[in-house]
């Protein structure tokens, strides 16, 4: 079962075309489950995430032993929009042999050494394998972009120019890094969650009420949410200017995680049935080979 088409063509951002964040749900899509009950619309959902689960668990059989393309899946969302719960349940029936999680914080002093992409190449997948990114190298059209004073760190910014001028010159390279990993072989899943101001703050409230859930919260949290608006108005030009044919974005509904999670499965799973992958051949030679080892096995 795949997402349907018509799912699919509502939440990716055509490419050339604006993002249109103002515009776009954050609780559901028009074609998937609306209109049905509450009760029900989860429950559908949740039994489409088990069916991409199980998905997803074959796929990576077929990525491990094909050896021939990585899957980068990139996560980005404001805080609280549900980035850690939706890798945990998406990716739950995946071998953790076969797939690895970067997340991306303030960077390290070395990696302010070297240019903007360089902290983000060194823990790309290799072939075989599925990388996700707890947020990524966007990072740095996003944060830095609303907080500009942060763009002079380190040597990070070296024949950068300040201005406008800046974000054009990191996108056209975000563009090119990501053709270069598609040409060579990496196929790249850009996801952005949709999550709503209202059920930011639903959510936030929540971890402070619940001692459980305090760790999760953090005062800077409540800071960058002060910038709201600055964010959208990142978020919208940055994922216009990088959606592209062999790296598009998804802007996928945050605010009811059982549903955003079924629609992110059901992203990754196309996208893995859109490379054709099967088993892989074996040799005349290599077959021979095994049926002289069952041949030998067997004479024991």
């Amino acid at each position: 079962m795949k997402l349907e088409k018509a799912v699919v063509d509502e939440l990716v951002v055509r490419p050339g075309e604006p993002a249109d964040l103002d515009r776009r749900s954050t609780e559901s899509t028009n074609a998937d489950w609306k209109g049905s009950e509450k009760k029900k619309y989860k429950k559908v959902a949740e039994e489409d995430l088990r069916f991409y689960v199980a998905e997803l668990v074959e796929a990576q059989r077929l990525f491990w032993a094909n050896d021939s393309h990585a899957l980068l899946v990139v996560l980005q969302a404001l805080d609280a929009a549900g980035k850690d719960g939706t890798i945990r349940h998406v990716m739950s029936g995946v071998n953790p042999q076969g797939c690895k999680v970067e997340s991306f914080k303030q960077p390290s002093s070395q990696e302010l050494g070297h240019d903007f992409l360089w902290r983000a190449a060194t823990v790309l997948p290799e072939r075989g394998m599925i990388a996700i990114f707890n947020r990524s190298y966007y990072e740095e059209v996003l944060v830095v972009r609303v907080h500009p004073e942060l763009l002079g760190r380190g040597k990070a910014v070296s024949g950068d120019t300040l201005g406008d001028e800046v974000w054009r010159q990191r996108f056209e390279d975000i563009n090119a890094f990501e053709r270069h990993l598609h040409r060579n072989g990496t196929r790249i899943v850009k996801i952005f969650l949709h999550v709503s101001k209202t059920e930011q703050k639903r959510r936030f409230l929540k971890r402070l009420d619940d001692p459980a859930k305090n760790w999760k919260f953090s005062a800077s949290d409540l800071a960058e949410r002060k910038y709201w608006d600055e964010y959208q108005t990142a978020y919208e030009e940055a994922l216009t200017a990088t959606s592209t044919q062999w790296a598009p974005w998804y802007v996928v509904p945050a605010d009811h995680k059982y549903a955003l999670r079924a629609l992110v499965g059901g992203i990754i799973v196309n996208e893995i049935d859109a490379m054709n992958l099967s088993a892989p051949k074996l040799s005349p030679a290599k077959l021979a080979d095994l049926a002289d080892a069952k041949h030998d096995l067997k004479a024991e």
